[in-house]
């Protein structure tokens, strides 16, 4: 059975590193709570070329704001992304910072009703899904090591680089 189906089946995980308990923030409009965690990174964090690896620290910084319809989450996360330049293909590292911004609705409430709302669980909010959206359009699709970098000859596979007087 698949992850998600799992999950649906059980509910969410209060212990789980992304999932927030709001009940401490309750329900009056206008409370507001801030958190920070340093968390795991979770699998397949990114896209082919340049990726956050699994289990690499993850420091983010979140704020919980109740509204009428819902709980606001504001939240940054910061972290280092690996991958390999797309001209070279000599390893690299990043740093990271993506922010992302949602509105997880009350089941009750009138916006309930729309079918892509993100919605409270029990009083739990899941970020994975926000901050897996996040981290990817936060990378670069053709992540490069220099923007100078010369990258390999297209018919001996030579770096650049390395022989910058290289010909065929």
């Amino acid at each position: 059975m698949p992850e998600e189906s799992r999950r649906a089946l059980k509910g969410l995980d209060p212990r789980a590193p992304l999932v927030i308990d709001t009940r401490e923030l309750g329900r009056r409009a206008g409370s507001m709570r801030t958190l920070s965690r340093t968390i795991p990174a979770p699998a397949r964090l990114g896209i082919e070329v340049l990726g956050v690896p699994e289990g690499t620290e993850i420091e983010l910084n979140v704020r919980l704001e109740s509204v009428v319809e819902g709980v606001l989450v504001t939240a940054t996360a910061s972290t280092t992304a690996s991958g390999e330049c797309v001209r070279c293909l000599d390893p690299l590292e990043r740093e990271l910072d993506a922010e992302f911004q949602e509105l997880y609705v009350y089941p009750e409430s009138g916006a309930a009703d729309d079918e892509e709302a993100l919605r409270l669980e029990r009083d739990l909010i899941d970020l994975e899904p926000l901050l897996r959206d996040a981290v990817v359009l936060a990378l670069p699709l053709a992540p490069v090591c220099r923007d100078d970098c010369c990258g390999l000859c297209p018919e001996c596979g030579v770096r650049l680089a390395a022989d910058p007087d290289h010909r065929h």
